[in-house]
């Protein structure tokens, strides 16, 4: 087995330090342990070990010591990190164990720095029938890629070509302890019914399923690659006037197929939530038809979409905010606003907006548009709004730009004029 893994090992790219995700579990154990073997007769990156703290099951305690001694049986360095893995609302617990733990795992990592994982062949293929039961296209049907980025370097899978009756064995033949977690036989969960009732019954019809199955993965993990590529290429062609924006006549341009293609490519590269079909044709008949002159929303959990004339936006939803907040600020020193994001810098008043720096001995006051206002700009007392529209600034950021006053006269609006 040490000769599939140094070969599966061999493409990584260089990397201060490979960190090995440990539950303490049959399969991590196995990766710590014919790592640490094979560090003895090849030349690795310094090994280290990190395990999650759930919380969730009384066994947790148990498992977490057990993880400390394999480690300083091995004399492999580990780290702790206790998480609050509770689901929100609407959240199944099992996304919100995975997220609570992922978040951890990349606080704790380093630049540069590889995150191997156990996932194995079975994994793979029982990742690749959940997504196809949930009615996943071809980038949920790629299941596990073997290396992605992931925190502030990669995560691996080193072992994912590999038969889990071959962990089974390694582990037996090394004599190795691990952990069962009690939690793998509830059948309320999705991937446990899979594993437990449904995969065995399939194995017994096709014995060589999990092999096929993570196949199929492959094949369609070369395709979303390949539509990948056509979304890079469309989004070159679609860019909007604001960058980072996408130009709605453009869009509207391509053929259904390649407009979804483009749009989740553009989700994508902004690291937001992907939507579902549904929630993916709303931004099509809702923003993209809408008139030039509406400002239509859609919003799915962790994003939403909005259009600005021939603009379209994707962002993280915005929090609202208290119009009726009203700051005091002695310009001797900066003004954080934590509510909106924004600090205010002294020196910007006078090198930016040509404040005189003699007024800046008096408070000024910091608020938020309320409508109305005016404000002199190049020699002209003009209408605030006039100046948002001419400048193109979309509705939603108007409202939550700090406006500062000297003596009643508004003499900036904070990050624009």
């Amino acid at each position: 087995m040490l000769d599939t893994l140094a070969a599966a090992l061999e493409p990584l790219p260089p990397a201060p330090r490979w960190l090995i995700g440990l539950s303490g579990g049959l399969d991590s154990h196995v990766l710590l342990h014919s790592l640490h073997a094979l560090s003895k007769i090849r030349t690795l990156p310094p090994l280290a070990a990190v395990h999650v703290h759930h919380g969730l099951n009384p066994q947790a305690d148990h498992w977490q010591a057990h993880c400390i001694s394999l480690c300083h049986d091995l004399d492999i360095p580990l780290t702790v990190q206790a998480v609050d893995a509770r689901p929100a609302t609407g959240e199944s617990p099992e996304a919100a164990a995975r997220s609570a733990r992922y978040r951890a795992i990349a606080h704790v990592m380093q630049s540069g720095e590889i995150l191997l994982t156990a996932h194995h062949r079975r994994d793979q293929a029982e990742t690749l029938l959940l997504q196809l039961l949930r009615g996943a296209g071809p980038a949920g049907l790629a299941a596990m890629p073997r290396l992605k980025p992931f925190g502030p370097g990669w995560q691996a899978r080193p072992v994912l070509d590999l038969d889990r009756d071959r962990l089974v064995a390694y582990a037996q033949e090394a004599a190795l302890r691990w952990v069962e977690d009690d939690s793998n036989a509830d059948l309320r969960f999705d991937r446990n019914g899979l594993r437990q009732v449904i995969m065995p019954q399939l194995r017994q019809r096709w014995p060589s399923l999990d092999a096929t199955v993570s196949r199929a993965a492959l094949l369609q993990a070369e395709a979303q690659d390949l539509l990948a590529e056509r979304a890079r290429e469309d989004l070159e062609l679609v860019r909007g006037s604001v960058p980072g924006t996408l130009s709605v006549a453009g869009l509207t341009r391509l053929r259904r197929p390649r407009l979804r293609n483009a749009l989740r490519g553009w989700l994508q590269d902004k690291g937001l939530p992907m939507p579902g079909r549904v929630r993916l044709e709303s931004v099509i008949e809702q923003v993209l038809k809408a008139g030039p002159d509406a400002s239509p929303r859609v919003a799915w959990a962790g994003a939403e979409v909005r259009r600005y004339r021939d603009d379209l936006y994707a962002l993280e939803p915005l929090v609202p905010v208290d119009r009726g907040w009203v700051w005091q600020w002695t310009p001797t020193a900066p003004l954080t606003l934590p509510e909106l994001g924004i600090t205010l810098d002294p020196a910007l008043l006078q090198s930016q907006w040509g404040v005189n720096p003699s007024t800046l001995t008096t408070p000024l006051r910091v608020c938020l548009r309320q409508g109305g206002e005016v404000m002199r700009w190049r020699g002209q007392t003009r209408l605030l709004k006039k100046l948002f529209q001419e400048a193109g600034i979309p509705p939603w950021i108007r409202d939550r730009l700090p406006l500062v006053y000297v003596d009643e006269q508004l003499v900036a609006v904070w990050g624009i004029l």
